[in-house]
């Protein structure tokens, strides 16, 4: 059997990620992509909220605190969720290289505990580009910003057009979220209207 994983490493020649020039400013605060995102919407009683910042360079920063409903484990963040805190901040680079593209792989490793109410401090970062391949990190912190590392990921995520979410999403929510004025606005830059 052979392996065809695609590899976290970006090959020699990739280049280095471009932060587009009308992206957010380090600090603004990047906002939902969809307000029914489970990871990042505001219309998800049990979602994560992520409120997403854009950072220096091509990196963002948010923080996300552990309710009792993402549990796993009695008193603990649920695995699961932690990747998908993770994968949120990722994909919320998009916003700043004005691309729009999709997790391909997302690699977690767990190092330590998240506690019920603690508050998960997330920092990711673009590393390469190559192609339509592009190369990320991300680690989710507890205790502050500076604090010990609990979970951490390396992702590829792949550029698509919008076709990508119209040929495979439900239409009418598409068509709904891209109805909303605050949506066109913000994706207009990324020319993704269908």
């Amino acid at each position: 059997m052979s392996d065809t994983t695609t590899p976290l490493t970006p090959p020699e020649d990739a280049v280095a990620p471009v932060r587009h020039p009308d992206a957010p400013a380090p600090g603004e605060l990047l906002g939902p992509h969809y307000a029914r995102c489970f990871g990042c919407g505001a219309e998800q009683p049990h979602g994560l909220r992520l409120a997403v910042r854009a950072g220096e360079g091509v990196s963002v920063t948010a923080e996300f605190t552990v309710r009792p409903e993402h549990q796993g484990a009695p008193g603990l963040a649920h695995g699961g969720l932690l990747a998908t805190a993770l994968d949120e901040a990722l994909g919320s680079l998009n916003w700043l290289m004005h691309t729009i593209s999709v997790t391909g792989r997302l690699e977690t490793d767990f190092l330590r505990p998240v506690p019920v109410d603690a508050v998960l401090h997330l920092h990711a970062r673009a590393t390469a580009r190559h192609g339509r391949k592009i190369y990320c990190t991300a680690t989710g912190r507890i205790g502050g910003p500076d604090g010990p590392v609990a979970v951490r990921a390396d992702a590829l995520f792949v550029e698509v057009k919008v076709d990508h979410f119209t040929d495979h999403g439900r239409r009418q929510e598409i068509e709904a979220a891209m109805a909303d004025p605050d949506t066109v606005r913000r994706t207009r830059a990324f020319e993704v209207n269908p």
